[in-house]
């Protein structure tokens, strides 16, 4: 996950999706948010809904979202949120559910928010675009910081985009909740201390030991002579599972086949495919950017390279990345971490995530994707500020950030207070980790998107159930 930069006229997928050219083309579903982003350099706001007053509680009306609010609530000053997010290049479509979160948020505190303080708040969200690069996103988070005065700054989108809003945020002393960068790559990659931990910025996702726990138990499913080729790229995300995934791989009796750090964006994996082809593997794995991963595969057939099981990390996690390899997609697996079977829903408004779902769907007129689980962020926001009583207290507001014990999101329980453990959802004290299951992607028999993601293993979020077992791909 990673990328940056700014600018807002289109949707577009990752750096997890090093969404360029037509690997990942996010056309439709922007809905009102990208008209709300606009072209110019600053960054959008709020938009209020319809508010109608009965007796001593005001409702607010947007979209089918209603919230309420004591009416005799006093009125505080406006709280500001600054979200950075990659709405263009290669990572931009991980910006389309961006754009449809933050919607959901403005919907939801149309009307303001009665804080710890006991005063109603005006919630001012902003949205800028990273650009899918990470010297973008550090730019745009220190101006939230420094010249909008932002009180939390959200982002998402894969270590390129989170880990330089983070970093800006630490060194500036503002409160930063981010979601969607493996725990390893977030803590340590930003040279993370378990026994000096970061003071302003704070993480929600999963790490490596339920990533390849994940691994593991889908290619276990097949029978194989266990030869995996890997695809690890010369970025943070690639270092990370070059770092962790050899001894791991070992242990489970994996040979393990590099084909070679390499630069992303890349239109030619030929070195790879030989390596891979030469060594006999019939197990690849990779965390490669969608253009990437169409790159690899269409090449890898045209050269008779035809491996049992293919899992890559990144392309997997979008519809449009399967549907832009036409049949080629079909069989693929990856680590996934949203579902619309997720027995899950949200702190704000109740609705169930399959409901969630369902509801991007009709707005955007595509099919949901996983980047949907960022809503996260802004129920942790939420939740922050319920139990702030003093708004303008930047240390206290951290002390309730770390206090966060949410037994129910979208994400699922998301627990700060946990022990510290090895393999649990609290490793390390600034991130707490969210459901990671095995899926794959099957093209769809008679249903109304071209594919259909199938979840094949629950080995670390046994609250997920498996619909079926892994399908080699030959």
């Amino acid at each position: 996950m990673s990328i940056e930069e700014k600018s807002i006229s289109r949707r577009d997928f990752l750096k997890i999706a090093g969404v360029t050219g037509a690997a990942v083309g996010l056309s439709a579903g922007l809905g009102g948010l990208v008209a709300a982003c606009g072209d110019g350099e600053e960054a959008t706001t709020t938009t209020g809904g319809t508010t109608e007053t009965t007796g001593d509680v005001t409702t607010t009306t947007a979209a089918g979202v209603t919230t309420t609010a004591e009416a005799g609530a006093e009125m505080g000053r406006e709280i500001k949120v600054g979200f950075v997010d990659a709405l263009t290049g290669p990572l931009a479509d991980f910006g389309v559910a961006g754009q449809y979160c933050a919607e959901r948020w403005r919907e939801f505190v149309a009307d303001g928010l009665v804080c710890g303080d006991g005063k109603k708040h005006p919630i001012d969200i902003m949205i800028q675009d990273s650009q899918s690069d990470s010297n973008r996103a550090a730019q745009v988070a220190g101006d939230f910081i420094t010249q909008d005065k932002c009180d939390f700054i959200l982002a998402a989108a894969s270590p390129d985009t989170v880990n330089p809003v983070a970093d800006q945020c630490e060194a500036l002393g503002a409160p930063c909740l981010t979601v969607d960068s493996p725990m390893e790559s977030y803590f340590f990659g930003r040279n993370g201390d378990p026994a000096n931990p970061f003071k302003w910025t704070y993480h929600i996702f999963w790490g490596m030991w339920e990533v390849s726990d994940n691994s593991f138990s889908l290619w276990d499913q097949i029978s194989s002579n266990k030869k995996v080729g890997v695809l690890w790229p010369n970025n943070v995300d690639g270092n990370a599972y070059r770092d962790y995934y050899p001894d791991k791989m070992a242990e489970h009796d994996f040979i393990m086949v590099d084909g070679g750090a390499y630069n992303e964006p890349s239109e030619d994996f030929t070195q790879q495919i030989s390596i891979f082809k030469k060594e006999g593997c019939e197990l690849v794995t990779g965390v490669i950017v969608p253009p990437d991963a169409t790159n690899f595969w269409t090449q890898a057939k045209q050269q008779g390279f035809n491996p049992k099981l293919v899992e890559f990390i990144k392309p997997t996690l979008f519809p449009a990345a399967m549907e832009a390899m036409g049949q080629l997609g079909d069989g693929l697996l990856g680590p996934m971490w949203f579902h619309p079977t997720f027995p899950f829903a949200s702190s704000l408004t109740g609705e169930t995530v399959q409901e969630m779902c369902d509801d991007f769907e009709k707005r955007n007129n595509m099919q949901w994707q996983q980047p949907l689980l960022h809503y996260v962020v802004f129920e942790w926001v939420v939740d922050v500020l319920k139990r702030t009583t003093d708004v303008d207290d930047k240390e206290e507001i951290m002390k309730r950030v770390a206090e966060t014990n949410m037994p129910m999101t979208v994400a699922g329980p998301i627990d700060f207070t946990a022990p510290l453990a090895d393999r649990t959802k609290h490793v390390v004290p600034n991130v707490a980790g969210c459901e990671l299951y095995g899926g794959q992607w099957r093209l769809s028999e008679g249903g109304k998107y071209m594919y259909d993601l199938v979840i094949c293993s629950n080995t670390t979020a046994p609250s997920v159930t498996v619909q079926d077992s892994v399908r080699p791909l030959v």
